[in-house]
């Protein structure tokens, strides 16, 4: 996806706010040049998606693509219990991170790790899922699940986790990631149908945080990266009178200047 923007835009300067798994589809945030420098407030914004939750077939990458590691017939487990037993899962759980994940441990990621046959030991990670709803799926043994997460949750782990707290095991197919915060899928373009017209500026693509408009002496003060009375709570946008985004604030400190005087 990077390298492609590459080309479309003509930026040699190109990131992403968060991988998706190979298989999955939906929300990429992209950014540009100088852009890059505020994707991690993009990277830090809660995510939604769907996918199906497969009961009784567990696998090594704990989706479709992994070899099938336990099988069990779970094909009689109904609704209610699924439904019983994400309820768990949500609020503030801890997971540990698959071994086909983008997490490094001692310097290098999992996923490489994973690919040169080694499983190493990983510590539980903090994580919030703010809903998880669990609906009838295509066919026997096959749920459908809709999630709301914090930023470092992964969907497949909760799978995993929902066929484990049911007896059994279970692994991930179809995932979609349907929003990055208020970026969802009415908002994407698909890649091929990609062009220069569909980047946004700096300032909408930071419109999930709040935002101060400044008169042109503190616009100055901000171009050089000097502090001002903290407007907001957390991170908040400084934009000047036309509307551009100056910088990126945090307790009255400048994060990110990306108008530098």
């Amino acid at each position: 996806m990077v390298a492609r923007c590459r080309k479309i835009f003509g930026q040699k300067r190109v990131g992403h706010s968060g991988t998706l798994d190979p298989d999955a589809t939906g929300v990429l945030l992209v950014g540009l040049g100088r852009v890059t420098r505020l994707l991690r407030f993009l990277t830090d914004l809660p995510k939604s998606y769907i996918g199906e939750v497969v009961l009784g077939r567990a696998t090594s990458t704990l989706d479709a693509s992994g070899e099938v590691v336990g099988a069990r017939d779970m094909t009689g487990v109904g609704l209610d219990e699924v439904r019983t037993a994400a309820a768990q899962f949500v609020g503030d759980i801890e997971q540990v991170p698959p071994m086909v994940s983008a997490v490094k441990v001692g310097g290098r990621r999992l996923h490489e790790l994973a690919r040169a046959g080694q499983e190493v030991e990983r510590a539980a990670r903090p994580v919030t899922v703010h809903r998880l709803d669990v609906s009838a799926g295509p066919g026997p043994g096959v749920f459908t699940i809709e999630v709301d997460c914090s930023s470092g949750t992964y969907v497949r782990t909760l799978a995993a986790d929902i066929g484990t707290a049911l007896g059994g095991g279970a692994h991930l197919r179809n995932l979609r990631r349907t929003a990055i915060g208020s970026f969802t899928l009415a908002d994407a373009t698909p890649l091929d149908g990609l062009t220069p017209a569909d980047a946004v500026s700096p300032a909408e693509a930071l419109r999930d945080y709040p935002v101060s408009t400044v008169d042109a002496a503190t616009a100055d003060a901000v171009s050089h990266g000097k502090s001002i009375e903290a407007a907001h709570e957390g991170p908040w946008r400084v934009l000047d009178e036309a509307g551009n985004l100056l910088a990126v604030y945090e307790a009255g400190r400048p994060a990110v200047v990306i108008v530098s005087g």
